[in-house]
């Protein structure tokens, strides 16, 4: 007999929670950042790299659980449009969270700079140092940063949806939570 889950597996939902209040934090942390010439900018952007690359390093473990776990259906009486928004939002929201990373990365090389993640821990450059490319991937690393916020305030606003107006169970699939 094959059952379908009701919830995700238990480390999809903590892979899900932690990388929440990551990118959330990330995001902030970006904003700081971009509104701050002070010492704290320094200082931000030494907590934005090693964040980065940790989002980076736990979407592929993400992705391995994801692609390797059940996980439970949508409702059965979902409009066939919410189902391809909820599988494209999906899509977007990995995309992104595998994109970013690597086009902050390869934005520092491409700036010349040293990509540390601590002061010892220092990553191989991605690209040469070029000032061209370094303005190209700053540019699209702040819009997909963007695209990003939007995203996840959209994929909020479904989680409340289900969660509070359909109460049909996809809220609690991820928080784990009985009915």
């Amino acid at each position: 007999m094959n059952v379908q889950p009701r919830f995700f597996a238990p480390l999809a939902r903590l892979l899900h929670w932690l990388m929440a209040l990551m990118i959330i934090a990330m995001l902030f942390i970006g904003a700081g950042m971009a509104a701050s010439v002070s010492e704290r900018h320094e200082w931000l952007i030494h907590l934005h790299k090693p964040l980065g690359i940790a989002i980076l390093a736990l979407v592929v473990v993400r992705l391995v659980v994801r692609f390797s776990t059940r996980q439970p259906p949508l409702p059965a009486d979902l409009p066939v449009w919410q189902v391809l928004a909820a599988k494209a939002s999906h899509v977007l929201l990995y995309a992104l969270m595998l994109v970013l990373p690597l086009l902050g990365w390869a934005m520092i090389s491409a700036a010349g700079d040293p990509v540390m993640l601590s002061r010892s821990v220092q990553l191989p450059a991605l690209v040469g140092a070029n000032a061209p490319l370094f303005a190209l991937l700053r540019k699209a690393h702040g819009y997909l940063a963007y695209l990003l916020f939007l995203t996840v305030l959209l994929h909020l606003a479904a989680a409340l949806f289900h969660g509070l107006i359909r109460r049909d169970g996809v809220l609690q699939s991820m928080t784990g939570t009985k009915d």
